[in-house]
């Protein structure tokens, strides 16, 4: 079945950088585009990043446009997400999002950006 696993998430400074890392599996990875979302506490699941299935186009929202960068390795069945010049209102749960038959998820991993 449709597996995706986040990693990299954690505690970092305002201005500092952390990547993000889904490793996906149970489905043909390079022929899907591929979503990072995030959830504040209290706020709706918004979308950050996505990138086409082969990684030639991508779109970011306007918040992280400029600091984020979403990219995705094939070979290896990875999605990336390299954030920059963190801000505190950056803190979430970050999703990696994949949309086959259904919409798929994975768990999650928490970011908190604080000094």
């Amino acid at each position: 079945q449709v597996q995706l696993v986040e990693s990299g998430g954690g505690l970092v400074q305002p201005g500092g950088s952390l990547r993000l890392s889904c490793a996906a599996s149970g489905f043909t990875f390079s022929t899907y585009a591929m979503r990072w979302y995030r959830q504040a506490p209290g706020k709706e699941r918004e979308l950050v990043a996505f990138i086409t299935r082969d990684g030639g186009s991508t779109m970011y929202a306007d918040s992280v446009k400029g600091r984020f960068t979403i990219s995705r390795d094939n070979a290896k069945d990875t999605v990336y997400l390299q954030m920059n010049s963190l801000k505190p209102e950056d803190t979430a749960v970050y999703y990696c999002n994949t949309r086959t038959s259904r919409n798929y998820w994975g768990q999650g991993t928490q970011v908190t950006v604080s000094s």
